[in-house]
């Protein structure tokens, strides 16, 4: 397992602080100096040393960090792991990794902040709400294109007689003819969506997709309660701050967290429900950052369009995706704690049998969910654990991400219930978009 986890964790450093860079400033300096492929290649490593050097600067500090595990009176269970994180930090290596790999998570858990939880109340209720008809948009459309143009005969009859237009007539013809500009690219886009044998097919699974959008919505809130109640139990019994807010054992336990290690039992179906739930955080992210497109804090950098996706968006895409189904590990731990730490494992307690009432001698051991109370020799400590809580104050970041992450939902859930239907081409045609790709477009939707 520690040889595996090095293997699979040292991959997304190198697709997260090489691959992935390289092959981005590439494609900046191919839009920019086109046909000197050498010269593409060097500028793009020179850009791509600067992550590379982070890279080895994160996994400096996680060599040298110390790992001070509190240790406070009254909390043995801090006593009975201890001896199982310092022989799991003895390598500096595999220390190294994990602060790596924990600051990389972190950017995850921001991520999953912005475009995972608005996707989870966004994409149910956009499926069930479904899009507005594109013959009644182009109508609207239509009324608009010969407003637009009747306001723009008024101004140019205003010069007819050879006066000059004033600075304010020209900025709101100027403007009018931007206006005009879109709407009738709206027109072409309109015109081939309502043709294309697409918007017959989605018409026709309609029902379906009420159907998958009433299904995610009850997924989403089945996670959304499982995480608080998760949350809610490290608040009340966890040792506290300083810990991470870490929490060995289950007092407030939620339907995930009984699910999964029921489900262990029986092989491989708690693989198939975990796999399930990285594909719904996968598909929900996909969709939050569909609707936003990628920003930088308040600025946008791209959007995310079907036929008209810039190939550095797709590679931030992957890149966000990849941050995001990363910090999906820590997330199942909040899930379903019980199952990360401990798995289906059960320890047998001593019971004395009691006949009337009485106490009799005859000694009889029952099975119980392994917890912090364990015998050492017969209760284990997953590895997988033990690497994504080697430092607590990530552990601490995690907690209060999970509480942003469940506020974000509920605003999302909020602003999607008030929302009305979404254009049939939301997001495709924009005042700051060019004609040139327009045609590729239509192409698409035939």
């Amino acid at each position: 397992m520690k040889f595996f986890l090095l293997a699979l964790y040292s991959i997304i450093l190198f697709c997260v602080f090489l691959w992935i860079p390289f092959v981005y400033f590439y494609y900046e300096e191919k839009e920019e100096d086109d046909g000197n492929t050498c010269l593409q290649v060097k500028t793009a490593l020179k850009y791509t040393l600067g992550f590379i050097t982070i890279c080895a600067v994160l996994l400096l500090i996680g060599a040298f960090v110390p790992l001070d595990i509190p240790n406070k009176k009254n909390s043995t269970e801090w006593e009975k792991v201890k001896l199982l994180f310092e022989e799991f930090g003895s390598s500096h290596g595999l220390t190294a990794l994990s602060f790596s790999i924990s600051s990389l998570t972190v950017i995850g858990m921001l991520a999953a902040i912005t475009y995972t939880a608005y996707g989870m109340s966004a994409l149910p209720l956009n499926l069930i709400k479904g899009t507005t008809s594109a013959a009644y948009e182009r109508l609207e459309n239509t009324e608009d294109i010969e407003e637009v143009e009747q306001h723009l005969l008024r101004i140019k009859s205003k010069c007819r007689d050879g006066r000059p237009l004033s600075s304010r007539d020209r900025r709101t013809m100027q403007q009018l003819e931007e206006r005009l500009r879109t709407l009738r690219r709206r027109e072409r886009h309109l015109e081939s969506i309502e043709k294309s044998w697409w918007t017959k097919f989605c018409e026709a699974i309609r029902p379906l997709k009420i159907v998958w959008g009433v299904f995610f919505i009850i997924v989403a809130l089945l996670f959304t309660v499982s995480l608080f109640l998760s949350n809610l139990d490290k608040a009340l019994h966890s040792a506290g701050f300083d810990s991470g807010f870490i929490i060995l054992g289950t007092n407030l336990t939620n339907p995930l967290n009984m699910l999964l290690p029921v489900l262990q039992t029986v092989f491989p179906l708690d693989y198939v429900l975990i796999t399930t739930i990285v594909m719904y955080f996968i598909f929900t992210s996909m969709a939050g950052i569909r609707n936003m497109g990628v920003w930088f804090f308040w600025i946008r950098l791209y959007k995310i369009r079907r036929g008209k996706t810039q190939p550095q968006a797709l590679l931030f895409l992957c890149m966000i995706l990849l941050l995001i189904v990363l910090h999906t590990s820590y997330m199942i731990y909040s899930l379903a704690p019980q199952y990360v730490m401990y798995g289906s494992q059960k320890y047998l307690v001593q019971s004395n049998k009691t006949i009337d009432g009485q106490p009799s001698n005859v000694t009889t051991f029952v099975s119980k969910d392994c917890d912090a109370d364990a015998p050492e020799d017969q209760c284990l400590v997953t590895r997988t654990y033990l690497f994504l809580h080697k430092f607590w104050f990530f552990s601490a970041a995690y907690y209060f991400g999970n509480w942003a992450f469940i506020a974000v939902f509920l605003i999302g859930l909020i602003v999607s219930c008030c929302k009305g239907k979404k254009s049939v081409i939301e997001g495709e045609v924009d005042e700051d978009d060019s004609d040139i790709s327009d045609d590729e477009l239509s192409v698409y939707y035939r």
